[in-house]
């Protein structure tokens, strides 16, 4: 793991911690080398039942890191190498299979807002500030970044962020709904803790299926189909359904495996 991007892992949360506060978190291409392999860290830790995004330090992840660029885009095929880079990194934070939270303070900018949409949901500190700026750089986001915008914000809200590249703040990010939080300043440790342990409580197999119904309405399923009838009857079968029941009746939290 280099040593701009740390994991940890502790009562069931694993945090994956842009590592990097120098530089305020700017993403190396090391950095997004080893996120694929943080992300299977944590993803095959049956302990880890959350992961949590944050940068370390003041600030979330002020993009990619630019003093690469010269030689990360030095040819096509270069930059589609490196295009791939970013990609399989997001790509396996996205296929995580664990609830993912962003903790976002001080700046998110560019590729810095492109990880955080690859999380759940996203938390901020009220000093936060974001910016998608591509069209600052004379570059664009990709299809898929665009893509997880679009999802998030909706297409006025991307076309705003993406054709100015005007800065946001996080009372603003909120109303777009870029964010899904706001937290008040130096709150945001405590916040996102107890967050991630009320999921880190919940059952992973509800959990899954949510995730797994969601995905598929905003894909455009428009019905039920056999697969998710199955899913929902399935969990029907499963002790966390038997555990659930009985720690309702006996009125006492229930205990998910």
């Amino acid at each position: 793991m280099t040593n701009a991007i740390s994991v940890t892992v502790r009562d069931g949360i694993g945090r994956l911690v842009l590592d990097r506060p120098e530089k305020r978190n700017a993403l190396s291409r090391a950095m997004w080398r080893a996120i694929p392999g943080a992300v299977a860290r944590l993803e095959a830790d049956s302990s880890v039942r959350v992961l949590v995004l944050e940068g370390a330090g003041a600030h979330f992840a002020a993009g990619a890191d630019i003093g690469e660029f010269e030689e990360v885009y030095a040819t096509r095929q270069a930059a589609t190498e490196y295009a791939a880079e970013l990609a399989r990194a997001m790509d396996e934070l996205v296929a995580c299979a664990k609830p993912r939270l962003a903790a976002i303070r001080g700046v998110c900018v560019g590729a810095g807002v492109a990880l955080a949409l690859c999380c759940d949901l996203r938390f901020a500190e009220a000093e936060a500030a974001f910016a998608i700026t591509p069209a600052r750089l004379g570059i664009a986001y990709s299809f898929e970044d665009t893509r997880r915008l679009v999802r998030c914000v909706g297409g006025s809200a991307a076309r705003d962020l993406l054709f100015s590249g005007r800065r946001v703040d996080a009372a603003e990010a909120l109303r777009m709904r870029l964010i899904d939080r706001l937290i008040p300043t130096g709150a945001l440790a405590a916040e996102i803790s107890a967050y991630a342990a009320l999921l880190a409580s919940a059952s992973r197999g509800s959990i899954r299926v949510a995730r797994d119904f969601i995905a598929r309405s905003e894909a455009g399923q428009p019905n039920e189909d056999a697969a998710t009838r199955a899913a929902y009857l399935d969990l029907l079968e499963q002790p966390d359904f038997l555990e659930g029941r009985q720690a309702f009746l006996q009125k006492r939290a229930a205990q998910f495996d």
